[in-house]
């Protein structure tokens, strides 16, 4: 796993450290408490996934969707899918999970909360048939495990990571295995625009993505299976990527447990502030999304970048620090590890500033010494660049150079032609000697680099977290949600009662039922 070969330079007051994380525990601790007490449709349909149930009706439609609407207008969501369906099942309304699903479909399956030894019943036969798609995902993290122990691990860190995204799948796989054959260690096949939107999973491969290829189950096992092939070839194991974000993040964590994705996106809260999705759903979803990760040995990536982007880069360093804070209060409450944390962080600050490049290193260095086991996820210049292409490749250069000088765990490729089009085979070439170059030339300069004890760096990274510290103290009088609400992050003002997929959202009920979350929370395999 990808870590950082930078000691701890910058020399922070350990006192206001364990405050920082203590207050994002404690602003943590509620979201934590909605998300244990509510369900959402999302996260029953991902269970039904794991039991094995796949396809869609000739209109697209998943089955999925179908039974998880049929259980929730004929016996309500609140007890959890799992009790109505496996108690159908037994009752003999179909013999299999497809059959029901389609007979649900049409309208001929009436369902129920079983009650007494019925429910025990039903209990069992359901966690039974979930307990399978959980051997699978464990058995694809051995499988990862076996091979990159075999095929080796890249020799350098920071990991490179690559963005592919053709709108088509067969498009896309020869694209990743050029890129990985050029030096990329990681690809990631970014989502046709607008997919996090969608209340359901397209289903096969696909061809027709705009800005992107959908994320399906089925493209997901082309890619890895090609993957693979360039793994062996090139003699290192070369991981995939995708996005566990929007109103599918359950399901989408399930399929690539299931089809042995490496790293999935997964921020806790970039769809609620760049997406608008209901802030509740969210969280619901986020934390079923991260056991799932957990299990399967996925590194998620966060999305602190994307506050950047709307916000000032100097201005708002501390939103930035506060959002890993907490990522990282949820990721390890849902059971990921340290070395599953690819925390984001952005290089972003506008170039005509004075000392830019230095404020750049003091917030890189910031986030590795708050962070020195986590893989962070360092991202390349994006706002500031302007379509001049000789400048952009030189900001490259220095966001490289930055990435090699505070030993980051993954750096995401810049491309020169940033804000001017959909980079060509090209443009990714130049930029990955860019970046092979400068990882050839500097990395060990972690080595090297010593900030002094009060100067420039050390003082713009202590007054960053007391500026974190400031802010997570007026999170935690305020609460979370209410943060959210007055645009705290990002300036996007995004209210708990409000935004897409609220209606999804379901308090559970006493005696509600979910043998996924039962297994995953016991680390159980039956």
């Amino acid at each position: 796993m990808p870590r950082s070969s930078a000691p701890t330079t910058l020399r922070l007051d350990p006192v206001v450290v364990r405050k920082a994380r203590s207050l994002a525990r404690r602003a943590g601790a509620p979201v934590v408490k909605l998300a244990r007490t509510h369900t959402t449709v999302s996260v029953e349909r991902a269970t039904l996934r794991l039991a094995g149930l796949a396809g869609a009706d000739v209109e697209r439609v998943p089955w999925v969707n179908h039974l998880v609407d049929a259980v929730r207008a004929g016996a309500g969501l609140e007890h959890g899918v799992a009790l109505p369906v496996w108690d159908a099942l037994l009752r003999g309304e179909a013999d299999d999970l497809l059959t029901l699903a389609q007979k649900a479909a049409a309208g001929s399956v009436s369902f129920r909360v079983p009650e007494g030894r019925d429910a025990v019943r039903a209990s069992k036969a359901a966690r039974a048939s979930v307990s399978t798609g959980i051997r699978r995902v464990d058995a694809s993290r051995t499988t990862r495990e076996r091979l990159v122990k075999r095929l080796g691990d890249p020799a350098q860190r920071p990991w490179i990571y690559l963005i592919v995204a053709t709108g088509d799948i067969y498009e896309d796989i020869p694209q990743a295995q050029n890129a990985a054959r050029e030096g990329a260690d990681v690809i990631a096949v970014i989502r046709s625009t607008g997919q996090s939107l969608l209340d359901y999973v397209p289903e096969g491969a696909t061809r027709e993505g705009y800005a992107g290829t959908y994320a399906t189950q089925e493209n997901f096992r082309l890619m890895r299976a090609a993957l693979d092939d360039v793994s062996k070839e090139l003699g290192r194991y070369v991981r995939l990527t995708n996005y566990a974000s929007g109103l599918c993040m359950p399901e989408i964590a399930a399929l690539a447990g299931l089809e042995r994705l490496d790293m999935m996106l997964n921020d806790s809260m970039y769809g609620i502030l760049f997406r608008d999705i209901n802030p509740v759903r969210t969280f619901v979803d986020q934390r079923f999304s991260r056991q799932v990760h957990a299990r399967a040995g996925i590194i998620i990536n966060t999305g602190e970048d994307n506050y950047l982007t709307t916000a000032d880069a100097v201005d708002a360093a501390h939103t930035v620090t506060v959002s890993q804070l907490l990522n990282e209060y949820f990721a390890k409450e849902a059971g990921l590890q340290d070395w599953q944390l690819g925390l984001g962080h952005a290089f972003e600050i506008n170039p005509d500033l004075p000392d830019s490049f230095r404020l750049e290193l003091a917030h890189a260095l910031l986030a590795r010494t708050l962070f020195p086991d986590a893989p962070l996820k360092w991202m390349p210049p994006t706002k500031h660049m302007t379509g001049d292409v000789f400048r952009g490749y030189l900001l490259d250069g220095f966001f490289n150079l930055a990435g090699a000088m505070t030993g980051q765990g993954i750096l995401l490729v810049g491309m020169m032609t940033e804000a001017v089009v959909t980079p060509w085979l090209s443009d990714r070439d130049l930029a990955l000697q860019n970046v092979r170059y400068v990882l050839n030339a500097a990395s060990g300069l972690t080595e090297d680099f010593r900030p002094p004890p009060d100067g420039f760096i050390q003082t713009r990274a202590r007054q960053v977290l007391s500026e974190a510290v400031d802010l997570l103290e007026r999170v935690v009088d305020d609460t979370l949600l209410e943060a959210i609400a007055d645009g705290t992050f990002g300036l996007m003002k995004r209210p708990a009662d409000a935004g897409k997929g609220l209606d999804g959202v379901v308090r559970r009920a006493g005696g509600y039922l979910n043998p996924a979350v039962d297994l995953l929370e016991e680390g159980a395999t039956r």
